[in-house]
């Protein structure tokens, strides 16, 4: 198998991307103000589910503003790929493109291999998600192998500001030694 997972308490690679706009972007560096990360990969343009879970992870970026995690989103897709996605996204949080396949396989992702020409023109990464905590630490991890498996966001947001409140003392969980 070409993939090893990325362990929960263990810190996030250091992958850099490129953003809408040409800049460099390193997906563990949180903006100002920010104190952890939320890591967003879409299979890319050629997924309408992705487009739709971006559309409504829209709706929860004040949420994750108030609790101080900054999001991004980053796909394998080219430049002109992202450009003619954004016309179909109404998000106003960071996106990237430019996950090569080598970040694909350092972040543990499951790959996938276009079906044809009309998917896509390259391998891409099926979705996943990391929220890393100010230590870049993997705090939650949702690795999946299908565009149908993802994290309900409401559920996912509600349990960040159960995690974020300091009275409930909530550990990294799934860091089980034996």
């Amino acid at each position: 198998m070409y993939t090893q997972k990325l362990h929960p308490a263990t810190q996030f690679p250091d992958i850099t991307v490129k953003s809408s706009s040409d800049e460099v972007v390193a997906l563990a560096d949180k903006q100002e103000g920010c104190d952890w990360k939320m890591v967003v990969v879409f299979r890319g343009k050629h997924c309408p589910i992705c487009t739709k879970y971006l559309n409504k992870l829209e709706e929860f970026k004040g949420r994750l503003r108030e609790l101080n995690v900054d999001l991004v989103a980053v796909s394998g897709d080219s430049k002109a790929q992202l450009e003619a996605h954004l016309k179909d996204l109404s998000i106003s949080f960071p996106i990237a493109y430019g996950l090569t396949q080598q970040d694909m396989e350092t972040l543990g992702l499951y790959i996938s291999t276009p079906r044809s020409e009309k998917e896509t023109d390259h391998n891409f990464a099926e979705p996943a998600l990391f929220v890393l905590n100010e230590n870049n630490e993997i705090h939650i991890a949702e690795i999946a192998n299908a565009p149908f498996v993802r994290p309900d966001l409401e559920q996912l947001v509600s349990g960040l500001e159960f995690i974020r409140n300091p009275d409930n003392n909530y550990p990294i969980r799934g860091t089980y030694k034996a």
